[in-house]
């Protein structure tokens, strides 16, 4: 499987990139691929050089939680950090736009995920600009400051924090699950016809579905503008969900193995006692 081809390295049209593909066995593939992941994250913890952050983006239904679950389940539970962003609080629009996810970023030795991410402040304000209002922006008095100007700004500003955290020993990879909008229309179906999914259906996917062509629109752009080497986009086919989390999954392990992990060696003071502690502790 040729991964690089999923990465965002030049100018991409999402109406060109395919939403479904299927691998063979993928349910059996990813098992395997987790237990690397799980063994990577562990020496990664030791070493407690590098951080991770796994960003994830997507249309309603488009697979994140499912994903999340699947992929992250073998590692151990205390490695993984898991955000998800919703409305800000009124905590949270007090600050600038960056703050709330800032706070939620994984320590050096683990893994954080933010199933949807700071991406939102360009996405769904752009489609929907009079959210932007409750931020109380000096200078923002109306749907006429909210140009492309101002948010292709933001996404420098978006630009320049990943390339601190990287700068500082967090590496960040961002997924945008690629979903087609009559894959969506069967989820949607399923959950409204299957009694135990209901609960996850919500009369704002619909609303949302109408202005599907705006929010693609938006993801590309955002896509262009903000896959950067030490913060790359990866578009990855959504439509068929086992073969999304195989891809995402060995993504992530070659990505993460190009940084060569390794367990910290006991101090040479230590090292040089061993013997010793082993017989003390055989002669207790």
């Amino acid at each position: 499987m040729n991964l690089q081809k999923y990465k965002v390295t030049g100018s991409i049209k999402l109406d060109k990139v395919a939403t479904k593909e299927v691998q063979e066995d993928a349910k059996k593939k990813l098992k395997k691929v987790r237990r690397k992941l799980s063994d990577l994250q562990d020496t990664m913890y030791a070493e407690g050089k590098y951080g991770v952050l796994i960003c994830l983006q997507g249309m309603d239904t488009s697979g994140k939680d499912s994903l999340i679950r699947e992929v992250f389940k073998d590692i151990n539970a205390t490695g993984v950090e898991v955000h998800s962003f919703k409305v800000p609080t009124a905590l949270e629009l007090q600050h600038d736009f960056m703050w709330r996810h800032y706070i939620a970023l994984p320590p050096k030795g683990k893994i954080g995920v933010f199933n949807r991410t700071h991406y939102e402040n360009v996405l769904v304000t752009r489609v929907h600009p009079e959210y932007i209002f409750g931020e109380n922006i000096p200078n923002v008095a109306s749907l006429a400051d909210l140009n492309d100007d101002f948010y292709h700004d933001r996404m420098e500003r978006i630009n320049d924090f990943e390339n601190h955290l990287a700068k500082n020993g967090t590496i960040i990879l961002k997924f945008f699950l690629n979903l087609s909008k009559d894959e969506q229309k069967r989820r949607l179906f399923r959950r409204l016809n299957i009694q135990e999914k209901n609960w996850k259906f919500s009369m704002a996917d619909l609303k949302e579905r109408k202005v599907w062509d705006k929010y693609m629109c938006c993801y590309q752009d955002l896509l262009n503008r903000t896959s950067k080497e030490n913060a790359p986009w990866f578009v990855i086919p959504a439509d068929d969900k086992p073969t999304a989390r195989l891809i995402l999954s060995k993504i992530l392990l070659e990505e993460l193995l190009k940084y060569n992990f390794k367990e910290p060696s006991l101090p040479a003071k230590v090292q040089a006692q061993v013997e010793e502690f082993k017989a003390q502790l055989k002669n207790e």
